[in-house]
């Protein structure tokens, strides 16, 4: 992207005229606005040349160097994982995986992974979405508070040597947060996906994989992978080669 000749100064005066009226209001995210409200503009008049395949390319660049950065930060902590949740399921446990937003999609996601298959043909494996029962989590969340969705489910269903598998961009999420400290307690094993430092979730996970990135897209795609490849290698360790480290 490339700025030409783009008469920013009449656009930003007229948007900081009108922020100026409200001076209680947050100047990074006024800042944010204006910039935004100046590319549409540039656009509109034909001032500003937008190369979208240089920046696709750049998304997909980003995806793979963070993936690579990810994987050579943990990779000792993905095999100790796969261990983990792979003796859990041959002792007859279960895994239940929670998260908000997109990281409701990946737990719902991840558990029909294991519950139908992923690569081989192989047996079912016991994995719940604690996300998708609207009824179990409105009736709590309006009951109770919205923090509690995930927490009184596994006290509902999760039993001690349980995966409680949680997932959160920001690693601070409320309810991810009060599932895990609820798991710990009752001797479940706690698996925490996060980004950025990994936040109050990563400091109680037993189990921690931090994708260090602040950018929630590109963690996301990166915690998808990292679910897969848990996937794809608790199944080779059940049922193509039993009793690999």
């Amino acid at each position: 992207m490339t700025m030409n000749h783009c008469n920013t100064s009449v656009v930003s005066s007229h948007l900081l005229y009108s922020f100026n009226q409200c001076p209680a209001l947050d100047m990074a995210q006024v800042d944010k606005y204006i910039m935004r409200n100046l590319t549409i503009e540039c656009v509109r008049r034909g001032e500003l040349s937008l190369n979208m395949e240089d920046y696709i390319i750049k998304i997909f660049k980003e995806s793979s160097q963070l993936k690579e950065i990810f994987i050579n930060e943990n990779l000792s902590r993905m095999v100790q994982v796969v261990e983990v949740i792979t003796e859990a399921l041959q002792t007859g446990k279960k895994i239940l995986l929670f998260g908000n937003g997109g990281s409701a999609a990946d737990a719902q996601h991840l558990a029909a992974e294991f519950v139908n298959r992923f690569v081989i043909e192989r047996p079912p494996l016991p994995a719940i979405a604690l996300t998708t029962d609207t009824s179990v989590i409105t009736s709590i969340g309006n009951d109770y508070d919205f923090s509690e969705i995930f927490s009184k489910q596994i006290r509902a269903i999760g039993q001690a040597g349980d995966v409680a598998w949680g997932l959160s961009t920001s690693g601070t999420s409320a309810n991810v947060f009060k599932a895990m400290e609820t798991a710990n307690k009752m001797d479940m094993i706690t698996v925490g996906l996060t980004g950025k430092d990994g936040g109050t979730i990563g400091k109680i996970a037993q189990y921690h994989l931090n994708v260090s990135s602040t950018s929630t897209p590109r963690i996301q795609e990166v915690h998808i992978t990292i679910g897969h490849a848990i996937c794809e290698m608790v199944d080779y360790m059940l049922f193509q080669r039993p009793g690999l480290k």
